[in-house]
């Protein structure tokens, strides 16, 4: 598992953006997790899958209630992770209002949880392999600090932690 200090592995994630914009177009689009990360301070958040029940009910909507105190605090941008496509993602966005607040960003085949160590087997539940719920604190693509919640917690990787961790 990636620990404080180690760089992000590179990989690819995806985004479904609304808009198009100069080298953007509407849909899904591939990003590059070592050049969104190049001179910025981010908090990630990977958890088990969009629409689940504590990810829908708790998780985003604390990261979208407290964004603009996270900014506060110097973090340019905050991303939701979850192994589920861009098109999941981007109607999961829709429906939580994210509204720009929160980046949902999809590591689809799990590319990037792979590459972090923090997969989570929830095939036996019939849901694949998925994330382990974390929140992290990347500065210029080097975790700076990094909380895994434990089986069936939410208690470490909420916004009021990531604020606290500032």
């Amino acid at each position: 598992m990636i620990t404080v200090g180690q760089q992000l592995p590179n990989a690819t994630i995806h985004e479904y953006l609304d808009v198009a914009t100069e080298g953007c177009a509407i849909g899904p689009n591939a990003f590059e997790v070592s050049k969104l990360t190049a001179g910025k301070k981010i908090v990630i958040f990977g958890l088990p899958g969009a629409y689940t029940p504590t990810c829908s009910a708790k998780h985003v909507p604390g990261y979208v209630a407290h964004a603009a105190e996270l900014k506060a605090k110097g973090v340019d941008e905050v991303w939701c992770v979850s192994v589920n496509d861009a098109f999941v993602m981007g109607a999961w966005g829709k429906d939580q209002k994210v509204n720009g607040t929160v980046r949902m960003m999809a590591d689809g085949s799990g590319e990037l949880t792979k590459k972090l160590g923090l997969e989570l087997d929830l095939i036996a539940r019939g849901m694949g392999v998925r994330s382990n719920r974390y929140m992290m604190i990347v500065d210029n693509g080097v975790v700076k600090h990094l909380a895994v919640e434990g089986p069936g917690q939410f208690e470490v990787s909420d916004a009021a932690s990531a604020l606290k961790a500032l």
